[in-house]
């Protein structure tokens, strides 16, 4: 079970969640490898538990394995050279997972990638910026590789659409169609939706913009909501 997959160290997080077959990509386990999820947790101490952990201002960080399901889902989509958004993007964990999927040294059009990530409380934003810093992404976020902003993100960021592949990180009561609209054809969307009963759909855009929703298993997230009303 996922929750069995928590490690002493990183590597040994990464390596139980390949054991247990959450992780079957060689890329996404290197991408893991490289981010220390020790950045961008409160306590260091519980890094590597495979669980979600409060962050503060009433939000939290998805278990890793939740993480991990995310990033093989999209893999298809995470080429050097994408765009993509992390909508409700907390502490910037999985900004910088999806920042190294992009990366390929043999291939230039990695300098090309971006990654935004987008986060309705000002104060995590700042703390992501810094969390990603520690991490050894200065320079992505300087050179705008990396884009962090404060905004709603029920409304996605057009401006910097059209995006190869969307995850969200919080539920959604109904599909939001800003975001199906940013996403490229083709393209595809991870993303929690539901109230009380809540499920994960892939949704997949085709190179003629049509539009499939298909639904991949049974979850419980925070509601995608404002600041307004996040306790």
């Amino acid at each position: 079970m996922a929750w069995r997959c928590t490690g002493a160290t990183n590597a040994e997080l990464i390596a139980n969640m390949a054991k247990a077959g959450i992780i079957s990509s060689d890329r996404v386990a290197a991408a893991m490898t490289k981010v220390n999820r020790a950045h961008y947790v409160r306590f260091a101490n519980t890094a590597y538990e495979d669980s979600p952990q409060p962050i503060g201002h009433g939000a939290t960080i998805s278990a890793p394995h939740m993480h991990a399901h995310a990033a093989e889902n999209l893999l298809p989509f995470l080429k050097p050279g994408a765009r993509v958004l992390d909508v409700g993007s907390g502490s910037g964990y999985l900004v910088a997972v999806l920042y190294q999927l992009l990366q390929d040294p043999s291939d230039p059009r990695s300098k090309e990638s971006k990654v935004v990530g987008i986060e309705h409380i000002p104060e995590l934003v700042e703390w992501s910026i810094e969390n990603l810093r520690k991490d050894g992404l200065g320079s992505a976020l300087d050179e705008g590789r990396i884009k962090m902003i404060a905004g709603d993100g029920r409304k996605g960021l057009p401006e910097d659409g059209p995006y190869d592949a969307i995850h969200v990180g919080a539920a959604a009561p109904t599909m939001p169609k800003a975001l199906v609209e940013q996403l490229s054809s083709p393209g595809r969307m991870f993303i929690p939706v539901g109230t009380y009963a809540q499920q994960i759909f892939q949704v997949d855009k085709d190179a003629n913009g049509n539009v499939t929703e298909k639904p991949l298993f049974d979850v419980m997230y925070v509601p995608l909501t404002d600041r307004d009303k996040q306790s």
